[in-house]
């Protein structure tokens, strides 16, 4: 299979990790922090994405609570709102053009708004090798 040939919702993490923007700001880092995770979508009850908690935010915010001493707000005071996001049916090629071409680590995958699962680079990169695999499996030497 190409690159062109596998869409993202073969590759992609279902059922990632999400947090409503209600939920409070320690807490939400605490989980992120505890799972190794870099970040995670932001949803409404509907499953319809609003933001996204990356570690840029959620560092800066953790700092600034820190030094004054508050609790940090809510997820919804922290999010960044202008998002990123994959549609489930792009292929490997342009998702992995989007990594090559930004600093992001993950991005949301979406279908019809409602997001449905994360892509990040170490998906793409083992799907990419996976494939590297099968191609030299046939190969004698």
């Amino acid at each position: 299979m190409s690159l062109t040939d596998l869409r993202v919702r073969d590759i992609m993490v279902t059922k990632p990790l999400v947090f409503k923007p209600e939920r409070r700001l320690l807490d939400a880092v605490r989980v992120l922090v505890d799972q190794r995770l870099p970040g995670a979508p932001v949803i409404d009850d509907h499953g319809t994405l609003l933001g996204v908690l990356t570690e840029s935010e959620f560092l800066q915010a953790v700092v600034v609570a820190g030094y004054h001493g508050e609790s940090g707000g809510r997820v919804v005071d922290h999010m960044n709102r202008h998002v990123q996001t994959v549609d489930v049916e792009a292929s490997l090629f342009d998702v992995a053009m989007l990594f090559v071409a930004t600093s992001f680590r993950w991005f949301p995958v979406v279908d019809e708004n409602r997001v449905v699962g994360i892509v990040a680079r170490r998906e793409v990169l083992r799907a990419i090798l996976d494939g590297f695999g099968q191609r030299r499996s046939g190969i004698r030497g």
